[in-house]
């Protein structure tokens, strides 16, 4: 989301310096002051870019401390960055930050405050929203009071499900354990792939095994309604 905010941003600057590009000739007959004016808009919206870009590399820097050994790994990443620029990078243990001084060679200088946080996760990824499983029981058509407890996830359907789990036996006696349990004579049928199959394959296409072993179903009995007299 961030990386899009970017290029829009750059987008609508390019626009904009375009735009003047094409007015100023027309409100400036001077073209030297018109070229003069481009130059100034075109170096002022550089330099808040650079700004805007050196923040951002302050706020991906983790600091959960102010020990030697973690300043030391936060000027390599300056120095990666910035490359022959000036680092003066010092720990303010009184204020728990780390003052950051950067020194361009083309006199840009910049100045950061950096204070100790924990870890964060990266903000240019979306949060990993985890599924939950619910009841997926299965049946042979041959024996339908028959059935296996696997679950499926919530985002699911039953024919999805049912499809990815074709699939899934498919595959299995065709990789190279389920070529050896032929070899081994173990018959190819699905109570025998249910319960070899390994739980990492199952979920990674959204499927998990409760049982290996069908259980057989109950059938219950409705309760005779008792007649009351008049």
């Amino acid at each position: 989301m961030a990386n899009k905010t970017t290029r829009s941003k750059r987008d609508e600057q390019m626009l904009v310096l375009d735009l003047l590009r094409a007015v100023l000739p027309k409100v400036a007959p001077d073209p030297a002051w018109a070229e003069r004016i481009y130059s100034a808009c075109e170096a002022e919206l550089r330099a808040k870019n650079r700004v805007v870009s050196f923040e951002k590399f302050c706020d991906r820097i983790e600091l959960p401390d102010l020990e030697p050994k973690t300043v030391e790994e936060v000027k390599q990443h300056f120095v990666a960055g910035f490359g022959e620029a000036d680092l003066d990078i010092q720990p303010d243990e009184e204020n728990k930050t780390l003052a950051v001084d950067v020194s361009l060679p083309d006199g840009t200088q910049f100045h950061k405050a950096i204070p100790v946080r924990p870890v964060a996760p990266d903000a240019d990824t979306e949060p990993e929203v985890t599924l939950k499983f619910i009841s997926f029981p299965v049946a042979l058509p041959g024996d339908k009071e028959l059935a296996w407890s696997l679950a499926k996830r919530e985002n699911m359907t039953n024919d999805e499900a049912a499809m990815a789990l074709t699939k899934i036996e498919d595959d299995f006696w065709t990789s190279k354990t389920g070529q050896k349990l032929i070899r081994d004579r173990v018959e190819r049928n699905f109570p025998e792939f249910i319960a070899r199959v390994p739980a990492g394959l199952l979920n990674e296409h959204g499927l998990k095994r409760h049982y290996k072993l069908p259980e057989t179903l109950k059938i219950l009995r409705v309760a005779a309604k008792k007649g009351g007299g008049s």
